[in-house]
Protein backbone atom coordinates (compact mmCIF):
# COMPACT_ATOMS: atom_id res chain seq x y z
CA UNK A 1 0.00 0.00 0.00
CA UNK A 2 1.31 3.59 -1.28
CA UNK A 3 2.80 5.52 2.21
CA UNK A 4 0.09 8.28 1.68
CA UNK A 5 -2.50 5.86 2.33
CA UNK A 6 -3.53 5.47 5.91
CA UNK A 7 -6.26 3.10 7.53
CA UNK A 8 -8.32 5.85 9.65
CA UNK A 9 -8.71 9.57 9.97
CA UNK A 10 -7.00 9.72 13.18
CA UNK A 11 -4.00 7.89 12.09
CA UNK A 12 -4.02 10.30 8.96
CA UNK A 13 -4.06 13.39 11.53
CA UNK A 14 -1.69 12.00 13.69
CA UNK A 15 1.56 14.63 14.41
CA UNK A 16 0.45 17.15 11.79
CA UNK A 17 -2.07 19.24 14.65
CA UNK A 18 -1.39 21.60 17.55
CA UNK A 19 -3.17 23.99 19.42
CA UNK A 20 -3.85 27.75 17.51
CA UNK A 21 -3.08 26.02 13.65
CA UNK A 22 -4.93 27.42 10.47
CA UNK A 23 -7.15 24.87 8.75
CA UNK A 24 -8.78 25.12 5.64
CA UNK A 25 -12.08 22.52 5.55
CA UNK A 26 -13.51 21.57 2.26
CA UNK A 27 -17.30 21.49 0.82
CA UNK A 28 -20.07 23.44 0.80
CA UNK A 29 -22.74 22.98 3.18
CA UNK A 30 -22.89 19.47 4.15
CA UNK A 31 -21.73 18.72 0.53
CA UNK A 32 -18.37 17.73 -0.28
CA UNK A 33 -17.12 18.33 3.53
CA UNK A 34 -14.19 15.88 5.17
CA UNK A 35 -16.65 14.99 7.89
CA UNK A 36 -14.23 11.74 8.98
CA UNK A 37 -11.73 14.18 9.54
CA UNK A 38 -13.56 16.40 11.10
CA UNK A 39 -15.10 14.03 13.61
CA UNK A 40 -11.15 13.06 13.92
CA UNK A 41 -10.37 16.21 14.60
CA UNK A 42 -12.75 16.76 17.44
CA UNK A 43 -11.90 13.65 19.16
CA UNK A 44 -8.18 14.92 19.15
CA UNK A 45 -9.27 17.33 21.60
CA UNK A 46 -6.59 20.16 19.73
CA UNK A 47 -7.80 23.84 20.27
CA UNK A 48 -7.97 27.36 19.31
CA UNK A 49 -8.13 26.62 15.30
CA UNK A 50 -8.79 28.97 13.04
CA UNK A 51 -10.78 27.34 10.35
CA UNK A 52 -11.42 28.65 6.43
CA UNK A 53 -14.15 27.43 5.22
CA UNK A 54 -17.38 28.44 3.13
CA UNK A 55 -19.88 28.03 6.52
CA UNK A 56 -19.32 25.94 9.31
CA UNK A 57 -22.16 22.98 8.67
CA UNK A 58 -25.32 22.61 11.10
CA UNK A 59 -25.51 22.74 14.49
CA UNK A 60 -25.13 18.67 14.59
CA UNK A 61 -22.57 17.98 11.45
CA UNK A 62 -19.81 18.82 9.81
CA UNK A 63 -17.81 21.72 11.68
CA UNK A 64 -20.87 22.43 13.99
CA UNK A 65 -19.35 19.81 15.91
CA UNK A 66 -16.09 21.53 16.87
CA UNK A 67 -17.95 24.64 17.18
CA UNK A 68 -20.02 22.76 20.28
CA UNK A 69 -16.92 21.41 21.77
CA UNK A 70 -15.50 25.22 22.02
CA UNK A 71 -12.35 24.26 19.60
CA UNK A 72 -12.94 26.78 17.00
CA UNK A 73 -11.87 30.37 17.97
CA UNK A 74 -12.35 31.93 14.65
CA UNK A 75 -13.77 31.20 11.67
CA UNK A 76 -12.85 32.43 8.54
CA UNK A 77 -16.12 32.55 5.77
CA UNK A 78 -18.74 33.69 3.14
CA UNK A 79 -21.92 32.73 5.02
CA UNK A 80 -22.67 31.00 8.26
CA UNK A 81 -26.90 31.25 8.28
CA UNK A 82 -27.49 26.96 9.24
CA UNK A 83 -26.03 27.45 12.35
CA UNK A 84 -27.55 28.43 15.74
CA UNK A 85 -24.55 27.02 17.78
CA UNK A 86 -22.56 29.70 15.65
CA UNK A 87 -24.66 32.49 16.25
CA UNK A 88 -25.02 32.03 19.51
CA UNK A 89 -21.25 32.16 20.17
CA UNK A 90 -20.55 34.63 17.80
CA UNK A 91 -23.33 37.57 19.53
CA UNK A 92 -21.72 36.27 22.82
CA UNK A 93 -18.62 37.70 21.76
CA UNK A 94 -17.34 33.94 22.15
CA UNK A 95 -16.18 33.19 18.35
CA UNK A 96 -14.35 35.67 16.29
CA UNK A 97 -15.57 35.67 12.38
CA UNK A 98 -13.70 37.04 9.30
CA UNK A 99 -16.81 37.43 6.62
CA UNK A 100 -15.88 37.27 3.00
CA UNK A 101 -17.74 37.68 0.05
CA UNK A 102 -18.05 33.87 -1.43
CA UNK A 103 -16.25 34.97 -4.41
CA UNK A 104 -13.11 36.95 -2.55
CA UNK A 105 -12.70 33.74 -0.20
CA UNK A 106 -12.00 31.17 -3.10
CA UNK A 107 -9.94 33.67 -4.90
CA UNK A 108 -7.68 34.07 -1.41
CA UNK A 109 -7.23 30.80 -1.20
CA UNK A 110 -6.39 30.18 -4.97
CA UNK A 111 -4.14 32.62 -4.40
CA UNK A 112 -2.54 31.21 -1.50
CA UNK A 113 -2.25 28.08 -3.22
CA UNK A 114 -0.56 29.75 -6.32
CA UNK A 115 1.96 31.95 -3.68
CA UNK A 116 0.19 34.84 -4.93
CA UNK A 117 0.55 36.96 -1.27
CA UNK A 118 -2.24 39.81 -1.64
CA UNK A 119 -4.76 40.83 -4.70
CA UNK A 120 -7.19 43.81 -5.68
CA UNK A 121 -10.98 43.05 -6.11
CA UNK A 122 -13.73 45.37 -6.27
CA UNK A 123 -15.93 43.22 -4.39
CA UNK A 124 -16.61 44.88 -1.10
CA UNK A 125 -15.23 48.83 -1.65
CA UNK A 126 -17.25 51.25 0.17
CA UNK A 127 -18.94 48.17 2.75
CA UNK A 128 -17.41 46.84 5.79
CA UNK A 129 -15.83 44.29 3.94
CA UNK A 130 -13.08 46.60 3.16
CA UNK A 131 -12.65 48.16 6.51
CA UNK A 132 -9.10 48.88 8.01
CA UNK A 133 -7.86 47.54 4.12
CA UNK A 134 -5.74 49.31 1.46
CA UNK A 135 -7.96 51.20 -1.11
CA UNK A 136 -6.11 51.88 -4.34
CA UNK A 137 -7.05 53.00 -7.78
CA UNK A 138 -6.98 50.99 -10.95
CA UNK A 139 -8.27 52.55 -13.99
CA UNK A 140 -10.90 54.70 -12.60
CA UNK A 141 -12.06 52.12 -10.38
CA UNK A 142 -11.50 51.71 -6.95
CA UNK A 143 -10.60 48.52 -5.68
CA UNK A 144 -9.05 46.74 -2.12
CA UNK A 145 -6.73 44.64 -1.35
CA UNK A 146 -7.59 41.12 -0.06
CA UNK A 147 -4.70 38.82 0.93
CA UNK A 148 -4.29 35.24 -0.16
CA UNK A 149 -4.90 32.49 2.34
CA UNK A 150 -2.50 29.13 2.90
CA UNK A 151 -2.65 27.21 5.89
CA UNK A 152 -1.50 24.53 8.23
CA UNK A 153 -3.42 22.15 7.22
CA UNK A 154 -5.87 21.59 4.55
CA UNK A 155 -8.75 18.65 4.80
CA UNK A 156 -10.73 18.00 2.23
CA UNK A 157 -13.56 15.23 0.44
CA UNK A 158 -12.85 13.71 -3.05
CA UNK A 159 -14.71 10.78 -4.81
CA UNK A 160 -11.90 8.96 -5.76
CA UNK A 161 -8.28 8.83 -5.54
CA UNK A 162 -5.10 6.76 -6.41
CA UNK A 163 -3.04 5.66 -3.98
CA UNK A 164 -0.59 8.19 -5.35
CA UNK A 165 -2.89 11.21 -4.43
CA UNK A 166 -4.23 11.87 -7.61
CA UNK A 167 -7.89 13.59 -6.99
CA UNK A 168 -11.47 13.26 -9.18
CA UNK A 169 -14.33 15.38 -7.32
CA UNK A 170 -17.70 14.52 -8.53
CA UNK A 171 -20.38 17.33 -8.81
CA UNK A 172 -21.26 19.50 -6.44
CA UNK A 173 -19.05 18.50 -4.24
CA UNK A 174 -15.79 20.01 -6.63
CA UNK A 175 -16.59 23.32 -4.77
CA UNK A 176 -13.65 24.58 -2.55
CA UNK A 177 -11.79 21.10 -1.79
CA UNK A 178 -9.54 20.98 -5.20
CA UNK A 179 -8.57 24.85 -4.59
CA UNK A 180 -7.81 24.00 -0.57
CA UNK A 181 -5.63 20.87 -1.62
CA UNK A 182 -3.25 23.50 -3.04
CA UNK A 183 -2.71 26.34 -0.10
CA UNK A 184 -1.56 24.45 2.56
CA UNK A 185 1.70 22.67 3.78
CA UNK A 186 -0.33 19.44 4.36
CA UNK A 187 -3.24 18.11 2.38
CA UNK A 188 -5.08 15.14 3.87
CA UNK A 189 -8.42 13.88 1.72
CA UNK A 190 -11.19 11.37 2.73
CA UNK A 191 -12.14 9.80 -0.65
CA UNK A 192 -14.63 7.43 -1.62
CA UNK A 193 -13.42 5.17 -3.46
CA UNK A 194 -9.95 3.77 -3.99
CA UNK A 195 -7.75 2.73 -6.92
CA UNK A 196 -4.14 2.15 -8.26
CA UNK A 197 -2.03 4.21 -10.14
CA UNK A 198 -2.90 4.25 -14.16
CA UNK A 199 -6.92 3.82 -13.05
CA UNK A 200 -7.71 7.33 -13.09
CA UNK A 201 -7.62 8.86 -16.88
CA UNK A 202 -5.59 11.91 -16.51
CA UNK A 203 -7.10 13.75 -18.28
CA UNK A 204 -9.77 13.32 -15.52
CA UNK A 205 -7.70 14.16 -12.42
CA UNK A 206 -8.92 17.73 -11.15
CA UNK A 207 -5.94 17.75 -8.15
CA UNK A 208 -2.50 16.41 -8.91
CA UNK A 209 -1.16 13.61 -6.21
CA UNK A 210 1.81 16.32 -5.87
CA UNK A 211 -0.39 18.46 -3.52
CA UNK A 212 -2.03 15.50 -1.38
CA UNK A 213 0.05 13.81 1.59
CA UNK A 214 -2.13 11.68 3.18
CA UNK A 215 -5.01 9.36 2.18
CA UNK A 216 -7.67 7.81 4.06
CA UNK A 217 -10.89 6.01 2.82
CA UNK A 218 -14.56 6.44 3.73
CA UNK A 219 -15.49 3.31 5.80
CA UNK A 220 -18.47 1.58 3.76
CA UNK A 221 -22.05 2.98 4.84
CA UNK A 222 -20.73 5.89 6.15
CA UNK A 223 -23.34 8.45 6.20
CA UNK A 224 -23.32 11.38 3.69
CA UNK A 225 -25.87 13.98 5.20
CA UNK A 226 -27.91 16.49 3.16
CA UNK A 227 -28.75 19.79 4.23
CA UNK A 228 -32.02 20.71 3.10
CA UNK A 229 -33.80 18.01 1.48
CA UNK A 230 -36.04 19.03 -1.28
CA UNK A 231 -38.30 16.65 -2.81
CA UNK A 232 -41.90 16.81 -5.21
CA UNK A 233 -44.05 14.57 -4.94
CA UNK A 234 -44.58 11.81 -7.66
CA UNK A 235 -47.27 12.73 -10.04
CA UNK A 236 -50.09 10.24 -9.29
CA UNK A 237 -50.69 7.39 -11.39
CA UNK A 238 -53.50 7.66 -14.18
CA UNK A 239 -55.86 5.33 -13.68
CA UNK A 240 -56.47 1.86 -15.85
CA UNK A 241 -58.93 1.93 -18.61
CA UNK A 242 -62.15 -0.40 -17.96
CA UNK A 243 -61.49 -3.75 -19.42
CA UNK A 244 -58.40 -2.90 -20.13
CA UNK A 245 -55.22 -5.61 -19.68
CA UNK A 246 -52.92 -5.14 -16.68
CA UNK A 247 -49.19 -3.80 -17.84
CA UNK A 248 -46.99 -6.92 -18.13
CA UNK A 249 -43.32 -6.30 -16.60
Amino acid sequence: MSRKVFDTAAAALEGLLHDGMLIHSGGFGLCGIPALLIEALRESGVRDLTVVSNNAGVDDAGLGLLLHTRQIRKMISSYVGENAEFARQYLAGELEIEFNPQGTLAERIRAGGAGIPAFFTRTGVGTAVAEGKEVREFDGQRYVMERGIFADLAIIHAWKADTEGNLVFRKTARNFNPMMATAAKTTVVQVEQLVEPGEIDPDHVHTPGIYVQRIVVVPPGYEKRIEQRTTRKRAAAAPAAAGSEPAVA
